[in-house]
């Protein structure tokens, strides 16, 4: 069997910097910080972000996933066509495993096993989009794995519990629109939460924790961490 090669990050985040947790001829691994794009948006003023800062320093940068502007954590980039493909495959094959923590509102019910699973169909909300909805009638199938991390958090007022998150499907703010619909909005979220729930950090408490994937070239198995600031 392959032995895993495990690359732990404990550095923080600067919020006007990109951190190169691990790179190579193929790729790239990233800690991108909440309010940065992943990918540039439309209009002159939404030009700044991940992939085009990575590309000042690593010119056959190219994107492969993308994380919201508010959610921080580890991104990758493959380094060229080749890799870009075998990525692009790896991803929609689910065979890259990401995880997330996010803190919620309220205390959620233990699952019953290990993991708990949220399967519920996701659409766009048409008259408020880029936002999502669930829409049992004509959204795509939206499944997340999760599991709780502890209650009782002592860093906010009210009742909070922090979860680890597994997206088996990749929809757009997936995992918001999952926990809004199980009644624990992540504290911080402009989009989905509650004015109150939304007031109670001062940025999205979600991060990308882990990544775990074959290297499109040589086939080691990789595992990335990186624990939030949060």
């Amino acid at each position: 069997m392959t032995d895993c090669i495990e690359f732990p990050c404990t550095a923080a985040i600067s919020p006007t910097q990109v951190m190169v947790v691990f790179q190579d001829d193929a790729l790239l691994v990233l800690l991108k910080p909440a309010g940065l794009l992943s990918v540039p948006g439309r209009g002159p003023d939404k030009q700044d972000c991940l992939s085009a800062r990575v590309q000042r320093d690593f010119p056959d940068a190219l994107v492969v996933h993308r994380l919201d502007m508010a959610t921080s954590g580890l991104m990758l980039m493959a380094r060229g066509p080749l890799a870009q493909r075998a990525l692009n495959h790896a991803f929609s094959h689910r065979q890259i495993d990401k995880t997330y923590i996010a803190v919620v509102a309220g205390h959620m019910s233990p699952p019953q096993g290990d993991w708990g699973v949220i399967d519920l169909p996701i659409g766009v909300d048409w008259p408020r989009r880029p936002l999502r909805i669930i829409d049992p009638a004509q959204g795509k199938p939206s499944v997340t794995r999760w599991r709780m991390v502890n209650q009782h958090l002592q860093s906010w007022d009210t009742p909070t519990t922090r979860i680890e998150l597994e997206p088996v499907t990749g929809r757009t703010h997936q995992l918001r629109v999952h926990l809004q619909a199980q009644g624990h909005s992540i504290l911080g979220d402009a989009l989905y939460a509650s004015e109150a729930v939304c007031a109670q950090a001062k940025r999205l408490l979600l991060h990308a924790s882990t990544l775990h994937f074959s290297h499109p070239i040589s086939g080691e198995l990789l595992s990335f961490s990186s624990a939030p600031e949060f």
